[in-house]
């Protein structure tokens, strides 16, 4: 799961003010230890995403033998110790085995996921003896049938079928079925990316406008891996250039990508829908084969219309980000034995040369390791400029609303 997790309230901290003679109290004593708590888990959240730091196995196992009869069955897990830590920086210690049952009943004939997850208990919250100086703290683990919220960590989910419920564990980790211990989509501590890009596909009445399709896919997979200051989404989502599609409007993906070899025709309305996106920092990005001359040449009349024309990268700065941010080219990669060309203007970025074809694997398993990578570091300069241009742009807009207070 690829998510970009909140960054902390814009909110001053209040500490306590010292002064001699100043008496402590519990309640100073706790505000005093409070502000500390509360900025390093600023710290934590400004810098780091949640997740399962080391353990929290899931196995399914047989009902224990000390639980009451009507209980014996097949809906129980054991979950092993380990450490999580949540979104404010929490430690969540489960420090033995927890066995646990799954206990949702489905009440239609559809399969339910259901998640586990665990979750930090302040002791302050809970009802304790008074007397005890020393207090631990704790966690929970509760089951749900939604996807985990901020402040929950998942440790496994389990796909139920309808029926009776016999969980088991996965003959195949990576594709388990039906009521079978699922732990792939578990999320690991580690440092908080700087976004997560989202790109969408533009529908065209082009009959080739998905020939790509999966490929995006594969480029935003690589993303985080190849450059971890950068996650992809997900999904990669589809719109329309109508502003009143029903489908997911165009403003809420930072790149447009758009194919096929027909000529791009918009009408008045598609025309001041895509002039809009680009004029608040969209990018859309078009990817024509080399054969694909309507298309490329109905691309550059547009950008001519836009008063934006065109320009061939290697006439624009040699540190022009598409070349060096933040993988360096000189020459740009070739696919199919064919040199790209890449031209880009006001937020339109022209390849010519099917970039996108070496995104993923091809239907032959002939491209190389080094094609595939190079192609996709090419892509992942486009994913961070769109990213980086739409950031810049809103951060003037940000200036000029705060500026107008």
């Amino acid at each position: 799961m690829t998510q970009l997790f909140p960054s902390p309230s814009i909110k001053p901290f209040e500490r306590l003010q010292a002064s001699d003679g100043l008496l402590i109290n519990a309640e100073r004593w706790r505000r005093a230890h409070e502000y500390h708590r509360l900025r390093q888990g600023m710290h934590f959240q400004a810098l780091n995403q949640p997740g399962i730091v080391c353990g929290l196995g899931v196995q399914a196992i047989p009902a224990p033998a000390d639980v009451r009869v009507e209980f014996r069955d097949g809906r129980w897990v054991r979950i092993q110790p380990g450490i999580a830590i949540d979104l404010i920086g929490n430690p969540i210690v489960v420090p033995q085995p927890i066995d646990f049952r799954i206990a949702v009943e489905l009440s239609d004939q559809e399969p339910l996921m259901v998640y586990l997850v665990v979750k930090y208990v302040d002791p302050d919250e809970l009802r304790r003896d008074e007397r005890r100086d020393i207090v631990q703290e704790t966690f929970r683990v509760d089951e749900k049938s939604s996807p985990p919220e901020d402040l929950e960590v998942e440790v496994c989910r389990v796909l139920l079928q309808p029926g009776p419920v016999q969980l088991e564990n996965p003959r195949d980790v990576f594709f388990p079925g039906y009521n079978a211990v699922d732990l792939r989509f578990r999320l690991h501590a580690q440092p908080r990316p700087q976004a997560v890009v989202n790109m969408a596909l533009v529908n065209h009445p082009d009959p080739e406008f998905t020939r790509n399709f999966f490929n995006l896919s594969y480029l935003l997979k690589a993303t985080g891996v190849l450059y971890p200051a950068l996650q992809g989404a997900e999904e990669v989502g589809q719109v329309t250039l109508e502003p009143d599609d029903e489908e997911v409007e165009a403003e809420a993906y930072d790149l447009l990508y758009l194919t096929g070899r027909q000529p791009l025709v918009l009408n008045s309305r598609e025309f001041e829908a895509l002039k809009n996106y680009l004029d608040r920092g969209g990018v859309l990005l078009v990817d024509a084969p080399l054969d694909a001359t309507p298309l490329i040449e109905s691309v550059m009349a547009l950008a001519q219309q836009f008063e934006t024309p065109l320009e061939y990268l290697e006439r624009l700065r040699r540190d022009h980000p598409l070349r060096t941010q933040p993988f360096l080219f000189a020459a740009l990669p070739m696919i199919n034995q064919q040199p790209l060309r890449l031209l880009t203007g006001g937020g339109i970025i022209l390849v010519v040369g099917d970039l996108a074809s070496a995104w993923g694997i091809d239907e032959n398993f002939a491209l190389s390791r080094l094609a595939i990578r190079t192609a996709q570091e090419l892509g992942i300069n486009i994913l961070t400029y769109a990213w980086r241009r739409r950031q810049l742009f809103g951060l003037q807009q940000q200036a000029v609303a705060f500026g107008g207070r």
